[in-house]
C-alpha cells in the first residue's frame, strides 16, 4: 500500500521535496545533516520558554503525575535530556515490536524534549512540562511517514489504555479516516486531551488543515514566528485552527545531540505540555474543562475572538493555571455528531480495532497531503456511516443472510425424525382449517 498520510515539519534548512522515478514523494520529511549545537548553549536558545512565561507557570505546576503519549517516530529514551522521563511504550512499525525507545528519524525525540526535557541541570533541552512523563508509541517509519491511518488509530487506543491523559499527534495528512475518528472518540470518552498539528504548507499539496487536527474535539495547533505575533508563513491554518504556539527557530533534542527545527509539529507539543501542566495542578479536572481553560485563556491574536488564522490565539499556560473560570459540562470544541465521525459520541468498546477500522477499504486518491519537505498521496476511506448508501447495502445484505439462515434451519428441522410429530400436527391443523364445513344431516 502506498503512503497516504504524511508527516509534518523538518529541521532547518528545508530542502526541496525528493521524489522517486514515478514522481511520488520519496520521503515526507527530508532530514539533512546539521552542525552540532553545544549542550551548554541550548538552554539560552530556548526562547519559547520565556515567550510562554514558563518559569512563572512552574510556580503552580511542572506536569508531575501526568503521562503524555507521543505518537510519532519513537523517542530516544537514552538522550541525556530525556533519561528517566520516557516510559516503556510500543513500537508498531518494527517487526517484533519494541518499547518505542528507538527513533530512526529524530522527530519524536524532539517532540518529547519540548514537552518533558529534564530541568535538573543547566544544560540541554528543558521541556515546558519538565516533570511529566512520556509514553512513546512509534507509528512512523524511517522515512517519517505511515501508509495506513489504522496504525495511528491503534496507537491512540493503546495510549488511552496505557494511562495517558494527554495525546500529542505531530502528524497528519489530507485524507480522513473513520478508524482514526473512532479511536479519537474512544480517547474523548475516556477523559483524554488530544492535541494535533495543523500541518505545513507545501507546493502542490493541500492547504486545508490536516487530519486528525480538524476532527472536532481535537486541539488543532498552528505555528508562530519567533518572538512575534505573526503566523509562520509555512503554517497551514483555517477554520479548524484552535490555538497557536511558537514554531520556528526552536532547538530540539535528537539522537546524539541537538538541532534547530521549525514547523507545526513542534508547536503542538507546547500545547500538549500546557495541557499537562493544567492536568497536573487539577488531577480531577475533566478533559473538557482542561480544553476550555486552554482556549479561554489564550492570548487573543488577530481578529477579536476565534478566527481562521490564529484560532483562539497563542496558548498561555500561566493564564490557564491561574485564571478563575466557570465550569463547563463538555469540551467546547465538540459538535456532538455521531461516534466515528466527530465529537464525543458513544465510544467503541476496548479492543475493537478490527471491527471499527476502515483499513480494508482504504484507496489512494489523486492529490497530495502536506509535509514540511515532501508530499504523499491522499487517502480516501469508504464511509462506514450507517446513513450512507454503502451502509444500507450492508444492512440489507445482513438481513437477507439472517432470513436465509432461518429458512435453512426450518427445512433441516422439519427433516429431523424427532420433529416429525410436530410437522404432522402442523399439517393436520392446516388441513382442519381448510376443510369444508359440515351441514346438518
Amino acid at each position: 500500500m502506498t503512503a497516504a498520510m504524511a508527516l509534518t515539519a523538518a529541521p532547518l534548512p528545508i530542502p526541496p521535496a525528493q521524489t522517486n522515478a514515478a514522481g511520488q514523494a520519496a520521503s515526507a520529511t527530508a532530514l539533512v545533516p546539521m552542525l552540532p549545537i553545544p549542550a551548554d548553549s541550548v538552554r539560552d536558545e530556548q526562547w519559547q520558554l520565556s515567550e510562554l512565561r514558563a518559569r512563572n507557570a512552574w510556580r503552580y505546576s511542572t506536569g508531575a503525575g501526568v503521562v503524555v503519549a507521543v505518537i510519532d517516530s519513537g523517542v530516544d529514551g537514552s538522550h541525556e535530556d530525556l533519561a528517566g522521563q520516557v516510559l516503556p511504550g510500543k513500537d508498531l512499525v518494527k517487526p517484533g515490536g519494541g518499547d518505542g525507545h528507538t527513533d530512526p528519524v529524530g522527530h519524536g525525540t524532539t517532540v518529547a524534549g519540548l514537552i518533558a526535557g529534564r530541568s535538573d541541570d543547566d544544560d540541554g533541552v528543558m521541556g515546558l512540562a519538565p516533570n511529566a512523563k512520556i509514553l512513546p508509541i512509534r507509528v512512523l517509519d524511517a522515512d517519517n511517514r505511515y501508509s495506513d491511518a489504522m496504525i495511528v488509530a491503534r496507537a491512540v487506543r493503546l495510549a488511552v489504555d496505557s494511562g495517558a491523559k494527554v495525546i500529542n499527534l505531530s502528524l497528519g495528512g489530507a485524507g480522513t479516516s473513520p478508524a482514526l475518528a473512532a479511536a479519537l472518540d474512544y480517547a474523548f470518552a475516556r477523559d483524554v486531551v488530544v492535541v494535533a498539528c495543523t500541518g505545513n504548507v507545501l507546493p502542490q499539496a493541500t492547504t486545508s488543515v490536516w487530519y486528525p487536527a480538524r476532527e472536532p474535539g481535537v486541539i488543532a495547533v498552528s505555528g508562530l514566528e519567533k518572538e512575534t505575533d505573526v503566523l509562520w508563513n509555512g503554517s497551514i491554518t483555517g477554520s479548524a485552527t484552535v490555538l497557536t504556539a511558537p514554531a520556528t527557530d526552536l532547538v530540539g533534542a535528537k539522537t546524539g545531540g541537538f538541532w534547530r527545527v521549525r514547523g507545526t509539529s513542534f508547536a503542538a507539543p507546547l500545547v500538549s505540555a500546557s495541557a499537562a501542566l493544567v492536568r497536573s495542578r487539577w488531577p480531577a479536572m475533566p478533559a473538557g474543562q482542561v480544553v476550555n481553560r486552554l482556549i479561554s485563556t489564550a492570548d487573543d491574536l488577530g481578529a477579536p475572538g476565534r478566527d481562521a488564522t490564529y484560532g483562539f490565539g497563542r496558548v498561555d499556560p500561566l493564564a490557564a493555571l491561574t485564571t478563575q473560570l466557570p465550569e463547563v459540562a463538555r469540551n467546547p470544541l465538540d459538535d456532538d455528531k455521531s461516534p466515528g465521525v466527530a465529537g464525543f459520541g458513544r465510544a467503541p468498546a476496548r479492543g475493537t480495532d478490527s471491527v471499527t477500522g476502515g483499513g480494508a477499504h482504504d484507496t489512494d486518491a489523486a492529490g497530495g497531503s502536506s509535509g514540511a519537505s515532501g508530499s504523499a498521496a491522499q487517502r480516501s476511506i469508504a464511509s462506514t456511516d450507517p446513513t450512507s448508501p454503502l451502509g444500507w447495502r450492508i444492512a440489507t445484505a445482513v438481513s437477507l443472510l439472517v432470513l436465509a439462515a432461518g429458512v435453512v434451519f426450518i427445512v433441516l428441522f422439519a427433516r429431523t425424525p424427532a420433529a416429525a410429530p410436530l410437522v404432522w400436527r402442523s399439517t393436520r391443523w392446516r388441513r382442519s382449517r381448510t376443510r369444508e364445513p359440515k351441514h346438518g344431516r
